[in-house]
């Protein structure tokens, strides 16, 4: 939800008139999907990138509105909390060099961006959850100025109506309440766009639902919150339980979560839109000018803006996207699924994995969705955000199988010919995957050089569990600059 916000009181006519704009734009959305022009012939892929700001002691750096000034490109924006900040790369497609493009863009970017931070004595972490956050940062006071998240906050809590509490049982177990969503700040992620057909957008969606286990198993990267150990990708519980808008009752009563996997495979994008306004009251009940349908008819392309608002306030894992650039529209599956970091090199061999093995699966013969159970899909998901390396994942024809084997026998090789597909230049394929393929045969992700690196100064340098944070925290942020893979860091 990234649209500015000033408007922080609704009233019940806001409700309602949203509500039929909502509705409304669902009506033309159908219409449009039917036989209108939508732009797929070159499908391009984009990246966004949450950013940490910390300070030499490896304390979060509430600063991005400061850094932000001094970065001055608008490829950089806020986030939720003052320690966060968001990079979106240029879209592009991935044929030939484009990765190595990406990666050459995103250096380039983030070396600007640190050499900023670090006049205001901060310096960039790519990492899912900052390791050395406690309770006393992730409060009220420290979300953005921006108004936008003010107001998504205090519609969260007054959906709810009480504190929002925090309980996820890992290594280790964290139990605590909030009385806002700052907690969700924490989670800083890396997301993937996939430009897609309209008529293939149901096949990749499946297709991105059905690995989204793998994918978070192999780039877990989020192992510590609060100074606990918790789920190897503790990202995937605290989101989903930070912006929880249910009390109790509710989730009793089966209302569905706005952090959502789904519950069934897909026909059709509308599927999604549609879903989102049957079962999701509005959060942010704010209307435009437009008429959908005087647009329509007159042969303009609508902005749909209630709808893509209400869509943007609907949490899912893999979500649907439609959009306009250059006067044309486009649909997109938004991948939200892994966390930033370790390195520029371990996401882009986490983006060659996804786009590569997303077009694999959706152009195959015998679709992976009839074969897996959505329900295995969803538990697939959440064993892999608790075990990270160490998941053993439900496969079709294979039964339950470590995740490394699974990858290196049977997802690796589909991925290769997804981008093979792509038009990929081989040595960049190979490069990338290569990566993963490293990851699993040395069972080492960033949650696992995290967890080792933290073991190690408390057993060998006599460190407690905060000065192991730290200290882990600041060699993570040295090795980071390398950018040699994670799977190659020393722990000492």
């Amino acid at each position: 939800m990234g649209r500015d916000v000033e408007q922080g009181a609704f009233s019940r006519e806001d409700r309602v008139r949203y509500r039929q704009k909502v509705r409304r734009s669902l009506d033309v959305f159908a219409l449009m999907l039917d036989d209108f022009g939508f732009d797929a012939d070159r499908p391009m892929t984009g990246l966004e990138i949450e950013l940490n700001l910390m300070d030499p002691a490896g304390e979060p750096a509430m600063r991005n509105e400061e850094i932000l000034a001094a970065i001055a490109d608008p490829l950089f924006q806020t986030e939720l909390g003052q320690f966060n900040l968001e990079l979106n790369a240029a879209p592009r497609l991935i044929e030939g060099s484009g990765f190595a493009e990406y990666e050459a863009d995103l250096r380039s970017s983030l070396t600007r961006a640190d050499e900023r931070a670090a006049k205001s004595d901060a310096r960039i972490v790519l990492v899912g959850i900052l390791p050395t956050l406690t309770e006393r940062h992730l409060v009220v006071d420290n979300l953005s100025t921006n108004e936008r998240y003010r107001v998504l906050n205090d519609q969260i809590v007054g959906a709810r109506g009480e504190d929002i509490e925090l309980d996820i049982r890992g290594v280790e177990r964290l139990q605590t309440h909030t009385d806002s969503i700052a907690p969700e700040a924490a989670c800083t992620s890396l997301q993937f766009h996939l430009q897609v057909a309209p008529d293939s957008f149901a096949d990749y969606w499946n297709a991105s639902q059905a690995i989204a286990g793998v994918q978070v198993a192999i780039g877990a990267n989020s192992p510590f919150l609060y100074g606990r150990q918790l789920w190897a990708e503790t990202r995937i519980a605290l989101f989903e339980q930070a912006t929880d808008t249910r009390p109790d009752e509710l989730k009793a009563q089966g209302v569905r979560p706005r952090v959502w996997f789904g519950e069934r495979w897909i026909t059709s994008i509308f599927d999604l839109f549609e879903e989102n306004v049957r079962y999701f009251p509005p959060l942010l009940p704010i209307c435009e000018d437009e008429d959908p349908v005087e647009v329509l008819h007159a042969g303009g392309v609508p902005k749909l803006s209630e709808l893509r608002l209400h869509n943007g306030t609907v949490y899912r894992w893999n979500r649907p996207v439609y959009d306009i650039m250059d006067g044309r529209p486009h649909l997109r599956v938004e991948n939200r699924v892994l966390p930033a970091g370790p390195t520029v090199v371990d996401m882009l061999a986490n983006a060659a994995f996804y786009f590569g093995l997303a077009r694999g699966l959706a152009e195959s013969d015998r679709p992976i969705w009839s074969q897996l159970t959505f329900s295995s899909a969803e538990e697939n998901f959440h064993a892999a955000a608790r075990r990270g390396m160490d998941a053993v994942l439900h496969w079709p024809r294979l039964g339950d199988v470590p995740v490394a084997k699974l990858v290196l026998d049977t997802l690796l090789p589909t991925a290769a010919t997804g981008l093979d597909r792509f038009g990929v230049d081989p040595a960049e394929r190979d490069r990338l995957l290569g990566v993963i393929e490293q990851r699993c045969r040395t069972g080492r992700n960033g949650a696992v050089w995290q967890t080792e690196a933290v073991w190690a100064a408390e057993r060998h340098r006599g460190m407690n569990r905060e000065a192991a944070l730290h200290h882990m925290a600041r060699r993570y942020a040295e090795l980071q600059r390398s950018n040699e893979p994670v799977h190659t860091w020393p722990v000492d």
